[in-house]
């Protein structure tokens, strides 16, 4: 995933506006002006740390030095410093909680989707792990790239990414046939179409008009077991991707993954996600002359 720096940045600025509001009052009381600090950016939580590429642009685009010691998607043990923090001491004070709440929240993100990957890999699945548009408010791009940095798919970053007819669509169209029909009549060649479906039968329905992807919505295990079996008699296992989204979660994912689903989204992944404990520390302060 990739922004131009200056959208990024403007991203970035935009949380700590946020945060400062008219300004910190406690650090301009406390602290003199023109003092210079060195903080250390340290993990208390081992995981898969995210979120060193924009703390680096939102550092120095307030005109502090970094020195990073990781990258992104690196594995991180308790006690490691992540980066080093140079310049003046009020900027580091005021912009702290934004930065670190930046990385805490997308390395949690990330360590979360690693695990359900190498969970998956461990038993031998080859299923994909994606996340869901189930992302909190004004952080899309951040929840989304964590999960990719911990090697999940992002499924769709927008709405145009690709066409996924869900069941309200159906609703307002008439049938999943039509909808389908329309799509594919109107949508560009470079769109996949994807479907969600809410039974077995419509699973077979959608593979017959055409649907590139079909999403098994709140199917049980045993409902997806019936599906493949179906989809496999009438020859078109293996010609669509399946999807299993609805109730999955990081302690039954293995139920649904050992089914025979191409993918298992999971909304938990961005709606809950468990931050890792980051701190920041000033290690160093002087008086500038």
């Amino acid at each position: 995933m990739f922004l131009p720096q200056k959208i990024l940045e403007e991203k970035l600025r935009n949380m700590l506006a946020e945060d400062v509001g008219q300004g910190d009052i406690t650090t301009a009381l406390l602290v003199p002006e023109k003092t210079v600090a060195e903080a250390e950016v340290i993990t208390k939580d081992a995981g898969v740390v995210a979120g060193i590429e924009e703390a680096k642009i939102l550092l120095e685009s307030l005109q502090l030095k970094v020195e990073a010691l990781v990258v992104d998607g690196d594995k991180i043990k308790p006690k490691q410093i992540l980066m080093r923090i140079f310049g003046d001491a009020r900027t580091i004070l005021s912009m702290e909680r934004t930065l670190l709440n930046i990385i805490s929240r997308m390395s949690g993100i990330a360590t979360t989707t690693r695990k359900l990957k190498e969970k998956l890999m461990t038993a031998g699945f080859k299923t994909g792990v994606a996340c869901t548009r189930k992302t909190a408010p004004g952080l899309l791009y951040f929840d989304k790239k964590a999960v990719s940095i911990g090697g999940g798919d992002t499924h769709r970053l927008h709405l145009d990414d690709m066409v996924l007819i869900k069941d309200n669509h159906i609703a307002v169209v008439g049938n999943i046939e039509k909808a389908i029909k329309k799509a594919k009549e109107k949508a560009s060649f470079s769109k996949k179409i994807e479907v969600e479906t809410t039974r077995v039968n419509d699973v077979i329905t959608a593979a017959k008009a055409g649907a590139d992807i079909i999403m098994l919505d709140n199917f049980s295990p045993k409902q997806i077991e019936k599906t493949v079996k179906l989809l496999k008699k009438t020859g078109f296992l293996g010609k669509i991707l399946l999807e299993a989204s609805g109730g999955i979660t990081q302690e039954n994912v293995m139920a649904f993954a050992s089914k025979g689903v191409d993918i298992v989204s999971l909304g938990e992944i961005t709606v809950n996600p468990k931050p890792l404990d980051i701190n920041l520390e000033i290690v160093k302060t002087k008086k500038e002359r």
